[in-house]
């Protein structure tokens, strides 16, 4: 009973608690990018999170044989390998998926939320676990996307899930391609689509849960630099931080 609720506890913490993008602040660069329609941001959800478990699944089992000099480039090829199997898998079922995404597909392998996950919790965990945090951290950017881009899609374009038939078309053919917005749909408010957009809404996403947050006794989420930052014992930017802060200290 323990090991369950300790299992679903992992899960929802990545959703709420330690929500990658609202409450980490993590991957905010294909969060504003890609966020323009809910169909590309569930799909780059979802091709993310599938890389995200398969990679943490192969970290955790291999954390005992990768010799701790080279942990880093070996979770980059792991990471990668993968990102090239959803590519290709993307590119050959959901072509349009691939066209909305661009180059922000096969920078998932850059993505620090992955990085992230593999340092601060596969290398040090059971393989069960280490799926179960890639899920539930998959399905907290899932969910951070979708909400974005709810708002972009709707004040911006005049529409909900535009596009949604081609992202669905792997099942087969699909007649529903979203919904046209009344009112919105003839005057759209462009903004929402374009860079100063994004940063306002994700502000205004941010200003929400950090609300809720303390309404619960939580701390905010802030940007706190490099220490913040699984990588940051490994990370030369944060070396020559610290060695700056002596100098000028």
């Amino acid at each position: 009973m323990a090991e369950k609720k300790s299992l679903g506890k992992e899960f929802s913490k990545g959703i709420i608690a330690e929500n990658p993008v609202l409450r980490l602040v993590l991957g905010t660069c294909p969060t504003l990018a890609v966020t323009t329609s809910v169909s590309s941001a569930i799909g780059m959800g979802v091709a993310a999170s599938i890389v995200l478990i398969c990679s943490n699944v192969v970290i955790s089992a291999l954390r005992k044989v990768i010799p701790n000099k080279v942990r880093i480039p070996a979770y980059v090829v792991i990471i990668a390998s993968f990102v090239t199997i959803v590519q290709m898998i993307v590119k050959a079922f959901v072509p349009a998926l691939d066209a909305a995404l661009g180059v922000y597909l096969p920078l998932i392998v850059v993505n620090c939320i992955i990085l992230g996950r593999a340092e601060a919790f596969a290398s040090k965990n059971p393989v069960l676990a280490s799926a179960v945090d890639g899920l539930g951290m998959g399905v907290g950017f899932t969910v951070a996307l979708f909400l974005m881009s709810s708002i972009r899609e709707i004040f911006g374009a005049g529409t909900f899930m535009a596009g949604i038939k081609d992202l669905l078309a792997i099942f087969g053919d699909v007649s529903f391609n979203g919904f046209s917005v009344p009112f919105l749909n003839e005057n759209p408010m462009l903004i929402f689509l374009l860079p100063p957009g994004g940063f306002f809404v994700f502000g205004i996403l941010m200003a929400t849960v950090n609300k809720l947050a303390e309404s619960k006794g939580k701390p905010r989420a802030e940007l706190r630099g490099c220490e913040a930052c699984p990588m940051a014992k490994n990370c030369n930017l944060h070396s020559c931080e610290n060695s700056s802060k002596e100098v000028n200290g």
